[in-house]
């Protein structure tokens, strides 16, 4: 089952929770800020879809809760820092694998972002 977990493809929220985690542990405003820089300002995530996403990843093993509590530079004890696990990293390499093999096929294919067999 936690291999399953591992495979299944990720929502857009989710994928990018494990990536703003992947290098350190985050509170939830700093995992919306980290999200909002390495998306450039394209994807911007309000609570209601954080805190759910993060709760749905809590419970599928994705991450957890972490042991640190207080952000030396907020000094704030309520903050509730979050981190990844070797779940959520096996799912975060699974989906990024996912994403070579598609931006391999379109090198293949020679896709450019006005060279599609449709008109729009």
């Amino acid at each position: 089952m936690a291999n399953n977990k591992a495979n299944a493809p990720l929502t857009p929220a989710v994928l990018h929770i494990l990536l703003a985690l992947s290098v350190k542990e985050r509170h939830g405003y700093g995992i919306m800020k980290q999200v909002q820089a390495d998306s450039q300002g394209k994807v911007t995530m309000g609570p209601g879809t954080l805190y759910g996403s993060l709760s749905r990843m809590i419970e599928a093993g994705l991450i957890r809760e972490s042991d640190k509590k207080v952000d030396p530079e907020m000094d704030d004890e309520r903050r509730i820092y979050y981190k990844i696990t070797g779940l959520g990293r096996a799912a975060l390499e699974a989906e990024l694998e996912r994403y070579r093999k598609v931006v391999a096929v379109a090198k293949r294919k020679q896709l450019a972002s006005n060279s599609f067999a449709y008109d729009i």
